[in-house]
Formats: C-alpha cells, structure tokens, sequence
C-alpha cells in the first residue's frame, strides 16, 4: 500500500463561536484525483482551504487537530508559509490572473524565488502551459495581457502559474464552476494527464465531474465527512444512505 502523502488527523475549524469541520480524518495518496462534494456550506472548501493555511487570513478562524505533510505539522510554529504554498498550490473558482503578460503571469512565484535565468524561465513557460493544456493557443501571444483570454484560457493559465513553481500537491476549488462545458473538458483532460506528477484534491459541485476523473471521493454534510472511499464505491454502493441520497440528486 502506497504511503499517504498528506494526512488530516482530527480536524476541527472554527470561526469564531461556530464551527465550520468536525473532527475531520482523511488520507490522500500520491498519483490520485480525491473529489470533495457535499452541498453548499457543507465544509469542502473549508477543508481544502485549510491544507494550505489560506484561513490563516480569517483572523477569527481557529484549528484544532493536525494535517501532516512531510512528517510535520503544518500548523507548527515551524512551518515555512512560503515554502508550504509553494508546494501545496492552490487554484480558485474564478479565475484570477495577474495583469500582467500571460508569460509574466507563469513565470511569478520563480521571479519571488529571485530566478533571472531567461532560459530557465522560458523553458517553464513552455512546460507549465504545456501541462495546463494551453501552450499551443498561447504561444504566439506569450507577451500579451492573461486578461484578454476567455474565462477557460485564464483558468488554464493560473493552472500553469501553479504548475511553474513545482508544487507536489494540487488544490482546486471548483475550478470549472464559472466555465462552460467545452473549456470544463479542457481542465479535466488537464487533470487526468497531471495526476501521474501530483496529488489532486479537487471541490466539485458536479457528480458527473467527481465519477468522471476522480480516483477516491469524500461526501461532506454540514462540515462533516460523512463517507470516503474508492469514487465507484461512493457512487455504485455507499455506506451511507445521505451519501445516496445526495448522488442520486435527492437533495443538494
């Protein structure tokens, strides 16, 4: 059995007086596609926020438990925040490229790093919009504005962005949300080639996505984990009759 890679022990997060995850316990595997669903308000984005510390900006958000990466805490006093979100990459709903050149926008986090190597930098450029699934719509427009591209363009592009500073986790809350159908296709056909080089954690609210390209889901009612398991389990025989009932389109 292969190690997990990241490990959520016992999570628990509140906001203030309420609490947002109880007691959450899940492990993810290197080389899978994990898909989080649950209704609205149900805790996956909380979740998945939280493995990268992003609720660290709510100044009333507090954790309890762990999540375990590399052996070590990552909300120890030791955690280099950089470092974590380097390697543990996050991409929004909307797309939300920089102002600046598409090329600019890619190469971002390695100008953070102090890269000035014109050939290391084009040569990540080409790699990460090649893995983004985008390099050959770009390529003659490298040097112009990510905002004029189309809403999936962009969205590929901020996946490149990701991409581009070697991250060994993938984080994407509803990525294909504010897409339409063709562009969604894109980035799931992006998702399955990636998962071979990382670890995939993706927010759906489309079961069609989560049975289409994930390896493992986990089903979440009102910040709960209510069933994890291998994705043709959760959705051919669920343990859980919430579970079905939610697959099944009886609520949500």
């Amino acid at each position: 059995m292969t190690e997990p890679i990241l490990e959520v022990k016992d999570l628990s997060l509140f906001y203030g007086k309420k609490q947002s995850l109880f007691n959450i316990n899940m492990d993810f595997y290197p080389g899978e596609i994990t898909a989080l669903i649950g209704p609205s308000g149900s805790g996956k984005s909380t979740l998945v926020r939280s493995i990268n510390r992003m609720n660290d900006l709510v100044s009333s958000a507090k954790v309890t438990g762990k999540i375990m990466y590399k052996e070590q805490d990552i909300y120890s006093s030791k955690t280099d925040m950089v470092e974590l979100r380097k390697e543990i990459g996050m991409v929004f709903q909307q797309p939300n490229p920089f102002p600046f050149s598409i090329y600019e926008n890619v190469i971002y986090g390695l100008r953070l790093k102090g890269i000035k190597d014109k050939a290391v930098l084009d040569e990540a450029v080409e790699e990460s919009l090649k893995a983004a699934n985008i390099w050959d719509e770009v390529k003659d427009k490298l040097h112009s504005s990510a905002l004029g591209l189309s809403g999936g363009q962009q969205q590929r592009v901020c996946i490149a962005r990701v991409l581009a500073v070697n991250p060994k986790i993938l984080l994407l809350d509803e990525p294909t949300s504010a897409l339409d159908p063709i562009s969604a296709g894109k980035i799931e056909k992006m998702l399955l080639d990636l998962k071979e080089k990382y670890t995939i954690l993706i927010v759906t609210h489309s079961m069609q996505q989560a049975s289409r390209i994930s390896d493992r889901t986990a089903f979440f009612l009102n910040g709960e984990l209510i069933e994890y398991d291998k994705t043709k389990k959760i959705f051919l025989d669920p343990k859980e009759k919430s579970t079905s009932d939610y697959v099944t389109g009886k609520f949500g």
